[in-house]
C-alpha cells in the first residue's frame, strides 16, 4: 500500500475521511434547525431539542459494539452498506416524526447506523498500513475531518432558508448514498478471507474483563467520558446560546465554525507537538488548562449574566483548543496496554466514555436555559474530576 499512486492514495484519504464526516454532517447540519424542528414535534421545555444531538451520540457509542466484531467476521464492506442501510432507514423516521420521542428513536438508530462507516474506516486503515505510516494517513484523514463541522451549520442554514428542516434529512441522505457509490465502486475489500474471526459473546466477555484490569486504560477512559461530556453540552446547547440567548440566528453557522476551527487548530498541532513532549505532559497540561480557564469564568461571571459576544468567544474558543489536544492523546493512551485486542477494546472503552458522556450532556444541558454560566459550571467539575482521576493514574503507574 506504500507504494500507491498519489492520486489513489489521494482519494483513498478523501474516502476514508467522507465515510467518517458523514457522521459530523448529521450532528453539526442540524443544530441551526434545533428550535424550529422542537415547535414541529411539539417539545415542551426548549431544553428537550438538545436531547436531538446528545441522542445521536448515544447511538454511535453503542453502534461499534456490534459493528466492530461482525465486520472482523463478515469483513468491512458488507458492514458499512448496513450501517449506512440503518441509517437510510432512520432518517425517514426524523422526517415524519410528530413527536419527540419518535424523533429521538430516529436520531439513535442514525447513531448506530453511522457508527458503521466511522468505525469501518479506521479499521480498513489499519488493515492496510501501520506504525507511522498509519498516523500519517489518519492526520490526512482528520484535516479533511476537520472540515466539515466548519461547514456543515452553513449547509443546514442554506437548506432551512431555502427548503424546510426536513431538507436539512433529505440532503444527508443524499450525500450519504453518494458516498456508499463511492465506497462500492472504488474501495475494495481490505480483510482476508483467512484473517477474519468468527463472531461470538465470547469477545464481549473476555474483550471487557481484559480492558477493565488496566487502570491506565480505565483511568484515561474516564477522563474522556468527562472531557467529551461536557463538550457534547456545549454542542447540543450551542444553538441555544448563540440564537436565542444572543439573538444572532443568521451569524450562528459562521460562529460555529469559527470555534469549531479552534479545535481543529489543535488537532493539526497535535501531530507536531506530540512527538516533541509526550501525550502525557500534554495531557496533563490541556487539562489544567481546561480547569483553569473554566474556574476564571465561574469567578468573573457567577451571576449569570452572560458576558459581551467576543469575551464569551475568547473563553470558548480557549476551552476548545484545550480539548482539542485531549481527544485523540486520551483515546490513545487508554489503548496503550490492550494492543493486543485493539479492536474490541477500542469499542469498549469508546461504549464506557459515551455511556458517560451522554448522560452528563444531558444533566449539564438541563441548566442552559437563560445563561452560558451552567456551561463553564459543567466544564468547571469535569476538569476537576479529570484532574482528580490524572493523579490516580500517575500515582498508580509509581
Amino acid at each position: 500500500m506504500k507504494n500507491k499512486t498519489k492520486s489513489s492514495q489521494f482519494e483513498f484519504v478523501a474516502l476514508m475521511a467522507a465515510l467518517m464526516s458523514v457522521v459530523a454532517l448529521a450532528i453539526d447540519a442540524l443544530l441551526p434547525a434545533l428550535d424550529i424542528i422542537g415547535i414541529a414535534i411539539g417539545t415542551e421545555n426548549t431544553v428537550d431539542n438538545q436531547l436531538l444531538i446528545t441522542m445521536m451520540f448515544l447511538g454511535l457509542g453503542i453502534g461499534p459494539l456490534f459493528f466492530g466484531p461482525i465486520s472482523d467476521a463478515t469483513g468491512r464492506k458488507p458492514v458499512v452498506y448496513a450501517g449506512f442501510g440503518l441509517f437510510l432507514a432512520a432518517s425517514l423516521i426524523c422526517v415524519s416524526a410528530q413527536s419527540l420521542t419518535m424523533m429521538i428513536i430516529g436520531r439513535v438508530l442514525q447513531g448506530i447506523g453511522l457508527s458503521a462507516p466511522r468505525t469501518i474506516a479506521i479499521a480498513i486503515i489499519r488493515d492496510l498500513f501501520s506504525g507511522d505510516y498509519m498516523a500519517r494517513i489518519m492526520s490526512f484523514v482528520t484535516v479533511v475531518f476537520i472540515l466539515v463541522p466548519v461547514i456543515a451549520p452553513a449547509l443546514g442554514q442554506l437548506v432551512l432558508d431555502t427548503y424546510n428542516w426536513q431538507g436539512i434529512f433529505y440532503i444527508q441522505v443524499i450525500i450519504s448514498l453518494i458516498v456508499m457509490i463511492w465506497f462500492w465502486k472504488r474501495q475494495p475489500e481490505t480483510l482476508a478471507v483467512n484473517k477474519r474471526v468468527r463472531f461470538s459473546n465470547k469477545v464481549f466477555k473476555t474483550g471487557f474483563k481484559e480492558v477493565i484490569r488496566y487502570k491506565t486504560t480505565m483511568g484515561y477512559t474516564i477522563i474522556s467520558g468527562f472531557v467529551v461530556g461536557s463538550f457534547f453540552a456545549y454542542l447540543s446547547a450551542s444553538q441555544q446560546i448563540f440564537q436565542l440567548q444572543y439573538g444572532l440566528t443568521g451569524a450562528f453557522p459562521i460562529i460555529f465554525a469559527g470555534l469549531s476551527i479552534a479545535i481543529g487548530s489543535a488537532i493539526f498541532l497535535n501531530g507536531t507537538l506530540v512527538l516533541k513532549y509526550g501525550m502525557e505532559k500534554i495531557i496533563t497540561t490541556s487539562l489544567l488548562c481546561f480547569f483553569c480557564i473554566s474556574l476564571l469564568y465561574v469567578i468573573l461571571f457567577n451571576s449569570g449574566s452572560n458576558p459581551p459576544l467576543v469575551l464569551l468567544l475568547i473563553f470558548f474558543a480557549l476551552q476548545f483548543f484545550a480539548i482539542g489536544f485531549l481527544f485523540g492523546n486520551l483515546r490513545a493512551l487508554a489503548m496503550q496496554p490492550v494492543g493486543h485486542i485493539a479492536g474490541i477494546a477500542a469499542a469498549i472503552t469508546g461504549f464506557i466514555s459515551t455511556l458517560m458522556a451522554v448522560p452528563l450532556s444531558i444533566i449539564i444541558g438541563r441548566f442552559i436555559s437563560t445563561s452560558v454560566l451552567p456551561v463553564f459550571i459543567g466544564f468547571l467539575i469535569c476538569s476537576a474530576c479529570s484532574v482528580g482521576v490524572l493523579i490516580y493514574v500517575k500515582r498508580s503507574n509509581l
